[in-house]
């Protein structure tokens, strides 16, 4: 398990809509195995310890051991430093679309009437 994955690693890691799935099931569940995982999706078992395993490394999951059982439980965290990764991409967007808006708009203002010369 990677914790310092990229928002590249978390979204290649989510693009899988199997990987979605067994996500929203495991975070449904708290906490579950493979085999459990598995009955709930259609895939085998062998694809979904290998989901959790691009999971893991995307930071998304985490397994622990319990037994002859590896019991697997998401880690919001990862999901939540991605999502603050997208908010400030998204507010560094609006202030420069701001100021593109700003700057159209005062060349409109500058330029009077489309900018043809006033008669």
């Amino acid at each position: 398990m990677d914790v310092n994955a990229e928002p590249d690693d978390v979204f290649a890691a989510l693009a899988d809509p199997t990987r979605q799935r067994l996500l929203e099931v495991l975070a449904d569940r708290v906490e579950a195995t493979a085999t459990v995982l598995a009955a709930e999706l259609p895939v085998s078992r062998q694809a979904v310890v290998k989901h959790l395993a691009i999971l893991d490394r995307a930071g998304l999951v985490v397994g622990r051991r319990q037994g002859r059982e590896v019991r697997y439980a998401v880690r919001p965290e990862r999901l939540a430093a991605t999502a603050r990764w997208m908010a400030r991409l998204a507010a560094d967007w609006d202030s420069r679309l701001g100021a593109i808006k700003r700057i159209a708009e005062s060349s409109e203002d500058a330029g009077g009437s489309g900018g043809r010369p006033a008669g």
